[in-house]
């Protein structure tokens, strides 16, 4: 919201952009993650990448409604550490769902229209409820967050 009150769709934009970007690294993240699971846990994996590519082309579609472009995706990702194992990967998808809620974050705060602000809440839930299977699997504790997406 602009100082004198009224809503900034160009500020929403900007931070819809910045959601785009973190979905575009939660696929590829997803895709490197993969191969490090057994074949018997890799259906969390195929859900998070199915779910943050819908939510992605989602975002797409509004921002091109909108007369806006979207970040593109880039070649490639820097992991923040090797994904040598099923905890490593778990620990990955950790800190992709966690990018995510910080970007769902910054948009709930920049929302100027109640429809953005109502997807933000539902993919900010969505992204922690992964995020505490994924805790799980890594052994992390605890494995909610009472804020998602806000700096621990």
């Amino acid at each position: 919201m602009a100082d004198d009150g009224v809503l900034d769709v160009g500020t929403e934009t900007a931070a819809l952009r910045e959601v785009v970007a973190a979905e575009h690294a939660a696929v590829w993240g997803y895709g490197a993650l993969g191969a490090a699971l057994p074949a018997d846990a890799h259906e969390p994996a195929v859900a998070g990448d199915v779910a943050h590519r819908g939510v992605r082309d989602r975002l797409v579609a509004l921002l091109e409604s909108r007369g806006a472009d979207p970040v593109p995706r880039e070649a490639g990702y820097t992991l923040p550490f090797p994904v040598l194992s099923a905890v490593d990967a778990a620990a990955l998808a950790v800190v992709l769902e966690e990018g995510v809620s910080a970007a769902w974050v910054r948009l709930l705060d920049q929302a100027a229209e109640p429809a953005v602000r109502e997807l933000a809440v539902a993919e900010l839930g969505a992204a922690e409820i992964r995020a505490v299977g994924w805790r799980a699997a890594a052994g992390r504790t605890p494995v909610t967050s009472a804020f998602p997406g806000l700096p621990q």
